[in-house]
């Protein structure tokens, strides 16, 4: 099984059967797992956001591109200490004929504010940027999401444009990769 780490997570790619679980019963998809349920408190925006990810993004293109999966799913965000899901991330597909890998993810509302959205999303851009075809990571946040828009400062985002309150960030690759 593939996946990566950082000092608190360990960032799980779920397969097209664990995403089936998930659009089941994320209890179940936890378990069948081994992880701890997370019994996660998730914003309804969100949560019909990632509804809408499972049955027209994840779902059919982990069947579609078995072989490039990892663009196309989400990964759990485990806390290594508790064996919790806290959130989840991914990439909206492959990257684009730019080399531009677009990401989202979404922390659990009860674990806000304790820099796993920092710590997963260092992991997932270096991860990215080992790949030589990667020339850019882009992320799109809302203008009243200031804690994204900090993290995307943080990390030396630069804003490219904004479009009836949604943003869209972009960072470059430096020319040594990361």
């Amino acid at each position: 099984m593939f996946y990566l780490e950082s000092e608190r997570l360990t960032l799980i790619p779920l397969t097209h059967q664990q995403l089936l679980l998930l659009r089941q019963d994320r209890t179940l998809m936890e378990i069948s797992m081994g992880l701890t349920p997370s019994f996660m408190l998730v914003d309804p925006f969100y949560y019909a956001e990632i509804i809408d990810a499972l049955d027209n993004f994840w779902l059919p293109n982990t069947l579609a591109y078995p072989d490039k999966y990892l663009w196309y799913t989400d990964w759990e965000l485990v806390l290594k200490s508790t064996n919790t899901s806290v959130g989840g991330m991914g990439f909206a597909g492959y990257p684009n004929e730019n080399g531009e890998a677009e990401i989202g993810y979404m922390i659990d509302a009860n674990q806000h504010n304790k820099g796993f959205a920092t710590e997963a999303i260092q992991a997932m851009i270096k991860w990215a940027f080992t790949h030589p075809f990667v020339k850019a990571i882009i992320v799109h946040t809302y203008a009243d999401n200031l804690p994204s828009r900090r993290l995307m400062d943080k990390f030396g985002f630069e804003q490219m444009e904004e479009i009836e309150g949604l943003l869209t960030y972009k960072l470059t690759k430096p020319p040594s990769g990361l």
